[in-house]
């Protein structure tokens, strides 16, 4: 259903992306922002199924500033290679693609953003800090903690799995106090990565309930 396509960012870095368009007038678009695997196999999924729900959904490859077309699975091997870039994060330059992915949606109507992982954070932090987005939703964003002292420009929602190993129950507690006006989350028995079909920390009734939510709070906001 999609295709791929070259963005620019702010400071003239190139960056891949995957965009899935809707049969018909689109509701709105929606910025997709990755796990570290890349823009892979699960999260062009999301992409096409937002775009069976009416949304122009568009992923920026933000690991291009590593490994051009990074695209990982999940062996033990593989999740160790993309935790290997992590050290070199640049919250700075994940924003500057965001907007590029943002810009590349101008005139489908609203546009909102949603991540996963280490893209729930960036989807968090671009409600903070660029302008121009209607709704952001974050599914386990584990960086949240130390950003949640600022604010969204726009409305919130996060999603938070209660046997998260990398994401305390302190963390989301904490995170609910600075961020009283968002809509938070958090899901019963449910470990990291709950809503990812392709990963044994996959729970069906958890990840239906949260996208239930999402497309309701897309709804409500992107209109």
């Amino acid at each position: 259903m999609g295709t791929k396509l070259t963005l620019t960012a702010s400071d003239n870095h190139t960056l891949g992306a995957y965009r899935a368009d809707p049969t018909g007038t689109p509701k709105g678009g929606m910025v997709v922002i990755q796990e570290i695997f890349g823009v892979n196999k699960n999260i062009r999924h999301v992409c096409d199924t937002l775009a069976e729900h009416g949304y122009v959904a568009i992923a920026p490859a933000v690991f291009d500033r590593f490994q051009r077309d990074f695209d990982s699975g999940y062996s033990a091997d593989e999740i160790a290679h993309a935790r290997s870039f992590l050290g070199g994060l640049n919250w700075d330059h994940m924003m500057a693609d965001t907007s590029a992915a943002k810009d590349n949606l101008k005139g489908v109507g609203p546009i909102g953003i949603i991540g996963f992982c280490l893209g729930g954070s960036v989807a968090f932090l671009g409600a903070c800090r660029v302008p121009g987005f209607a709704a952001a939703v974050s599914f386990y964003g584990g960086a949240i903690g130390k950003f949640a002292d600022e604010k969204p420009k726009c409305p919130m929602q996060m999603h938070f799995g209660e046997k998260d190993e990398s994401i305390p129950m302190s963390m989301i507690e904490d995170i609910k106090k600075k961020q009283p006006h968002a809509e938070t989350y958090v899901y019963a028995d449910a470990p990291h990565a709950f809503s990812n079909e392709d990963r044994p920390s996959f729970r069906p009734e958890a990840a239906d309930l949260a996208w239930k939510r999402t497309y309701e709070f897309l709804a409500k906001n992107l209109k």
